[in-house]
Order: structure tokens, then sequence, then C-alpha cells
């Protein structure tokens, strides 16, 4: 082969000409929080219409189960009904106004400009960690051991460095806490200082809310200024499938909307098991419990912040076992981010729900399709898009750093094709091919490596001899070196020492500021 001569007088004026556009570029990615999806629309116009009105005879025929007394006075106020059965039915056009008068969006702030801020509505699509999964996986013994706070302090710090995901939510349960109130508010804890960017919780106790906001206001410098601008929302699971209230999210859904803080639920019946066989019935059944939960939040606060969050998960119905990863799941999600859309309203999908237990070939083709196809569908924050192992149980710090490449890809994908009269480049080809022939060292190229084009942070692109010189490593090894990496020395400090004092003495804070610290 005849090696490519480069030409002079091409090239915008010379290497530190060409170094200034690229570092210009590098300020303008191809990928960022908020890029606008919707493109994949698996439900016609006409689907969209007969599950919402399956949804409003099942509100208003059915009805919800086990509403609190509180509840059941709120919403017979509002004009929904107590049927023959005891259960709580709502009107069709109740629940149409209700829709009407929702909010259409919310931001989960960033503590930090160099985070964006998470906008969560329309067609705004951001990924985000969640799960609260009970076990931690040790790659090296390829078994599970039971999370701890210190596993999820340990995962929000290496979220911190991971340019992919835009929000921290909660990924463990820290089961060596038993106390809810000392569980809640160090879990609070964590989200601040593990990292700046928009986080993610759920409260064991709605009590506990208050505090965990007056703890939340110390960190911001004053009283109030949380509700002003919340960098956490607040999560939990009101509905028990098949249309039930759950006694306990339901106070905590109540206690956010009294606040006015935003109610970031999750409904999550399972096809086959607590919600029909039939796809389009989950869909009808998961769209009527959204609903009933939009309605007792804007009965309470109208125009408080929800996130329409309907998860239906899909059963492998040969053994009934849950199947995060299936491509029934990744339709389901996109669907549901469909129908979101559908009423204009904040959404969430989970995706990446890999039911593999390792980060593995089979959790990379499950994550992935998983989690673009959410992206393309428009949700606007797609949950448990990174670490989560094992159908939900499990977390991987090694998954984490894997996922956020293939978060990086999945947002390329969403991000598109620029087609204009610039990048169609006419002019460039001209002269290119009456010049050097090659595009190499033009100064397009070198403007837009940066902007059209993402680079991987952890898969190797490397020749296969580079690759046996450095010992052949495969990706599982090249994670766990990162991670090992980072958490001996990214040490957050995100708050000021005399602060974290001052929360300490008030609040019943476990995590020993001198084991914040990995330790191999």
């Amino acid at each position: 082969m005849v090696p490519v001569k480069q030409r002079s007088g091409r090239r915008g004026g010379g290497r530190e000409a060409r170094l200034a556009l690229r570092r210009e570029a590098a300020n303008k990615r191809p990928v960022f929080a908020g890029l606008l999806g919707g493109q994949y629309k698996p439900l016609a116009q006409r689907d969209l219409e007969k599950i919402h009105r399956a949804a409003l005879e099942i509100l208003h025929s059915i009805g919800i189960a086990d509403a609190t007394d509180e509840v059941v006075a709120i919403a017979t106020g509002a004009g929904a009904f107590v049927d023959g059965n005891g259960r709580l039915c709502f009107p069709p056009t109740l629940i149409e106004d209700i829709v009407a008068g929702a909010a259409r969006s919310y931001t989960i702030y960033s503590r930090n400009p160099k985070h964006a801020d998470v906008v969560v509505g329309r067609r705004h699509v951001n990924y985000a960690t969640s799960g609260e999964a009970v076990t931690m996986l040790d790659l090296k013994s390829r078994t599970f051991r039971p999370s701890t706070l210190q596993d999820l302090y340990n995962c929000g710090r290496l979220v911190d460095t991971l340019d992919h995901i835009h929000q921290f939510g909660q990924t463990v349960i820290p089961t060596d806490l038993h106390d809810l109130r000392v569980h809640d508010l160090n879990v609070a804890y964590v989200a601040v200082t593990a990292t700046e960017k928009p986080c993610e919780m759920t409260f064991q106790q709605a009590k506990n809310v208050r505090e965990a906001v007056a703890l939340f206001d110390m960190v911001l410098g004053g009283e109030g200024r949380f509700a002003k601008r919340p960098f956490i929302s607040f999560g939990g699971c009101p509905i028990v499938s098949p249309l039930k209230f759950g006694a306990d999210n339901l106070e905590l859904l109540v206690e956010t909307s009294k606040l006015g803080l935003i109610s970031d639920i999750a409904i999550a019946p399972q096809a086959g098991a607590t919600a029909p066989a039939a796809l389009a019935g989950t869909l009808a059944q998961v769209t009527a419990e959204g609903l009933a939960c939009l309605a007792i939040v804007n009965m309470i606060h109208p125009g408080c912040p929800m996130t329409f969050a309907i998860w239906p998960f899909v059963s492998d119905l040969r053994t009934g076992a849950f199947s995060g990863g299936s491509g029934e799941e990744a339709l389901m999600m996109a669907a549901c981010a469909q129908i979101g859309r559908f009423y204009d309203l904040p959404t969430s999908v989970a995706a990446s729900m890999s039911d593999s237990k390792l980060p593995d070939a089979q959790a990379g083709f499950e994550k992935g399709i998983t989690a673009v196809t959410a992206g393309l569908a428009g949700a606007n924050r797609v949950l448990e898009s990174a670490g989560m192992v094992g159908s939900l149980l499990g977390c991987s710090l090694e998954g984490l750093v894997i996922d956020n490449d293939m978060l990086g890809m999945a947002q390329r994908v969403v991000a598109g094709l620029e087609v204009s009269d610039e990048t169609l480049s006419l002019d460039v080809i001209r002269e290119v091919a009456l010049g050097p022939g090659h595009y190499l060292g033009h100064q397009q190229t070198l403007a837009r490596m940066e902007t059209d084009y993402l680079y991987p942070d952890l898969a190797d692109r490397s020749a296969p001899g580079v690759w046996e010189a450095e010992g052949s490593p495969d990706m599982l090894q090249r994670a766990q070196e990162r991670v090992h990496e980072v958490l001996a020395t990214h040490y957050p400090d995100h708050i000021d020492p005399k602060l974290d004092a001052a929360i300490r003495d008030r609040f019943p804070i476990v995590l020993p500021r001198e084991v914040m610290r990995w330790k191999k």
C-alpha cells in the first residue's frame, strides 16, 4: 500500500492551530445529559388511545384496594368514591382533569456546575443508577455478599467519576443498618458526600423525610433551600400489584407530596405473575396504577412533581422468574416511555437489568439493547442503567465502569446525526478530491473528531499485537483495575469538614470519616 502523504497548506495554520481547534471542539461533546429521544415508537397512536381507555375503565370499575384512611378522605373529597368492595375508584373525567393539571417537567439539580442538572420531562433522556440490591458481587471469588453502607458510598464515589451516568441513584441497601432512622439518614449522608451529581434515594419510613430534608438544607446553607433547588428525588413503590396500595410507600408518597418534593416512584408488576401474561394487558394495568398515584399526588398538592414511572417487569413463563434482560422487557419499557409522552408527563423506566450474574457477554447484549431502546423511546430517566447484575439482586463495581462505556455508546445512538449544509461537506469533498486525496489532516477532521465521535474509556480498540503485548487483558480485568484505581485515589471532599462535624452532631451518622477510604 502506498503511504498517505500529508500536504501543507490544507490544514488550517499548522500544528498549534490544529490543537487549538481540537481543544475547542472538546468542549462540545457528542453526548450529554438531556439528549432528545422519542424516535422509537413501538405503539401506534390508536394503541396508545386503547391503553388509555382501558386504564380509565380499570380505575373506574375495578379501582385500587387498601387505600389508607387518610388517602380515602383526600381522594373522596376530590371526587373519587369507594365501591361496594371497599376499593377506591376514580371517574374518568377526574383522571383526565388531573392529567391536564399535572407537572409537565421538573429538575433535579447538580450541586456542582461541572455536572449537568437532570431535566425530567418532554423528550429529554438521562441515564441513572438505582436498584437497591441487597448484595455486592465479589468478582475475584465470583460470589455475592450482603451489601453495606460502605458499598453504597463506594458506588457513589465511583459514579462521581463516570461521565455517562448523569444521576447517582441508590444502588444497594445497607443491610448492616437495622434501625430504620439510622438507615435512612445514612443513605442521605452518603448521597451528599459521595458525589455532587443529582441523586435519588428511598426511605424505609416516611417520618424520616423531614429530617433528611433538614440535612440537605444544611448542605445548601440554610433552611428551605433544598425545596427551592432539590438535588435528590425520593423513590418508593406505592402500588402492590395487582391494583393495591402498599401502606408504607403510600405514606411516603403522601409525605413527599405534602412537602412539594419530587415523588420518584416506581410501579413494577410482573407480567404473568402480578399482571396479565398478555403484554398489552400488563400495559393497561400498570398505566391505571400509575394514574392512581398521579391522582393522589395532585389531590394533595396540585402540580407537585411526580415521575410517571410505570415499570412492568417480564417473567420467564417457564419458571416464573423475573427476566430483566429480555427482549420483551426492552419492548415494554420503550412502550412505557411512549405512554408517558402520550400524557406529556415526566417519565422513568428501568433498563440494563441483566439476568447475568457477571458483567459478561450476556450482560453486554442485554444491557446494551435495553438501554438504547429506552433512550430512543424518549424515557426521561433510564434507571438501573449501570452496575446491576443477577436480575437486580446484586450490584457490581466493575459493572458500573463497563456500563459507563456502554451508556456512552447508547447515548451516541440517541443523539443521532446532524444533516446540514455544513455537515454535507460539499466544499470539503471538492477540496480534498482535487487536492491531497485524503481527509486526515483537514481542518474539518480535526474540528469534528471530538464533536461527532465518542471514544470509549475502557473498551479496547487496539490491534491484536498490541493487546497481546499488554498481556491479553479482557474487559473484566480492565474494569477491575479501573475500580481499584478510582477507589484508591478518588476521595470526594464535597462538604466542608466543619459542616460534616455539624451534621454528625445532629444526625446519627455511622460511616466513620477514617474509613471513607478504599481498603484493598
